[in-house]
C-alpha cells in the first residue's frame, strides 16, 4: 500500500480476553509495563511550559493585531490567524483534560476553565465529560457521543433508523462533510451554553460566568473596532476556520474505522487499537494536530504527554505485530479519503443502494 500501512490479522477472532484493562498479565498490562519501563509516562514540564507560553503569546499577539489594524478588511487575515490560535488552545485544553500537563486535578481544572471557557468560549466541563465517554467506548454506536447521529450518520443501522435532518443530510453527507465543519465552531459554543442547564455539570455557575465573559468581550471587541458588516464577516470567517481546523484534527482519528454496537465486546487493548487510526507525518504535523496523529498511542495511554507519543509508537506497533493486532497508519490525505468513503458508503441505503460498509 502506498497511502496506508496495516498489519493484516490472521483469520480468527480478535478475542475478548481482558475484562479489566489493567488486569495482571493481560495483553494491555504487558504493553503498559514496556511503556513505563521506557519512561514515557513521565511528565514533560519543559515542553508544556514552552507550548503554553507560545500559545498564550499567539493569542495575545492576535488580539493586539486586531486592535492595531482597526476597521479594515485586512482583519480577515487576523480572523483566520486567531482561528488557528483558538484551535491550538482547544488542543491544549484537551491535554489538560487528560492531565498530561499537571499532576493535580485542581490545577488541570483551573487551567482548563481558563483555556476552554474564558479564552475560546467552550465549556471545559461539558467537553471533558463528552470526551471521557468517547475514550471509554470509541466508535461504539450506543456509548460514544462522537458517533451519535445528531447530524451525520456513521453506520448502516443508523441510516435505517434515521429521521429528519440526519436522513436528509445522509444521502450526500460525504460531499457535505467539510462544508458542515464550518459550523462546528458555532456548534461548540451552542452546546456549551446548553450544557449549563444540566444539573450534572460541575461548577455550573463558574462555567456560566466565564462563558458569558468570553462572549461579551468577543462581541464587544468586534462591535467597538469594526463596522457592522466587517464585524459579521470577521465572526463568520473566524468561527468557520476554527470549526474546519478542529474537524480536520479529529476526523482522521476514528472516522471510517470499525464501528461497534450492542453487545460487541473487545478487551481494552483491541478496543482502542482497532477503532483508531494513526496519521503519518513529521514534527510539523505533530504540532498542527496536537499529537493526535498518534491516536492509537493516545487512546491506550491518555495521560501520556504529547511529545512522548512519537517515542511510544514503535513500541506499540511492534507489540501489535507480536499479537497479530491490526495497526493502521495512513497519510493525512488518505485518512480523510477513508473517512469520506465510509460516510458515502453508510449513506448508500438512503440513496436506494446497498451499502458495502464493513462490520468489524
Amino acid at each position: 500500500m502506498t497511502n496506508s500501512t496495516v498489519i493484516d490479522p490472521p483469520d480468527r477472532s480478535a478475542g475478548t480476553a481482558d475484562a479489566d484493562s489493567g488486569a495482571r498479565g493481560s495483553d494491555f498490562a504487558r504493553l503498559a509495563r514496556r511503556i513505563a519501563e521506557a519512561g514515557l509516562l513521565e511528565r514533560r514540564p519543559g515542553h508544556y511550559a514552552l507550548r503554553l507560553a507560545l500559545v498564550a503569546a499567539a493569542f495575545a499577539g492576535g488580539w493586539a493585531a486586531f486592535f492595531a489594524v482597526g476597521d479594515s478588511w485586512y482583519q480577515l487575515l487576523v480572523a483566520a490567524f486567531l482561528a488557528l490560535v483558538f484551535a491550538q488552545i482547544a488542543l491544549v485544553a484537551h491535554d489538560l483534560a487528560h492531565r498530561q500537563v499537571f499532576r493535580s486535578r485542581r490545577a488541570s481544572g483551573i487551567a482548563g476553565l481558563v483555556a476552554g471557557n474564558l479564552a475560546i468560549g467552550m465549556s471545559y466541563g461539558w467537553w471533558m465529560d463528552k470526551h471521557t465517554r468517547h475514550h471509554a467506548n470509541p466508535n461504539h454506536e450506543d456509548h460514544d457521543p462522537d458517533v451519535s447521529p445528531d447530524f451525520l450518520i456513521w453506520s448502516t443501522e443508523q441510516a435505517a433508523a434515521s429521521r429528519g435532518l440526519p436522513r436528509f443530510l445522509g444521502r450526500r453527507q460525504a460531499l457535505l462533510f467539510f462544508p458542515l465543519l464550518t459550523l462546528e465552531g458555532f456548534n461548540l459554543h451552542v452546546s456549551s451554553f446548553r450544557a449549563l442547564a444540566r444539573p450534572s455539570l460541575k461548577r455550573r455557575g463558574l462555567e456560566a460566568v466565564l462563558l458569558t465573559a468570553h462572549v461579551a468581550a468577543y462581541l464587544a471587541a468586534l462591535l467597538t473596532v469594526l463596522s457592522p458588516g466587517r464585524a459579521i464577516a470577521f465572526l463568520l470567517l473566524h468561527q468557520a476556520v476554527f470549526g474546519v481546523y478542529l474537524g480536520c484534527t479529529f476526523a482522521p482519528n476514528h472516522k471510517g474505522m470499525p464501528m461497534l454496537r450492542g453487545d460487541d465486546r473487545l478487551d481494552f487493548l483491541r478496543r482502542q487499537v482497532l477503532t483508531s487510526r494513526n496519521v503519518r507525518g513529521g514534527r510539523v504535523l505533530d504540532t498542527v494536530l496536537g499529537g493526535l496523529n498518534y491516536q492509537i498511542e493516545h487512546h491506550l495511554f491518555p495521560s501520556m504527554p504529547m511529545p512522548n507519543l512519537r517515542r511510544a509508537q514503535p513500541i506499540v506497533r511492534e507489540y501489535c505485530e507480536e499479537l497479530d493486532i491490526p495497526y493502521l497508519e495512513s497519510g493525512l490525505l488518505s485518512s480523510y479519503a477513508q473517512a469520506l468513503r465510509h460516510l458515502h458508503e453508510v449513506g448508500a441505503p438512503l440513496r436506494g443502494r446497498p451499502s458495502t460498509a464493513a462490520r468489524p
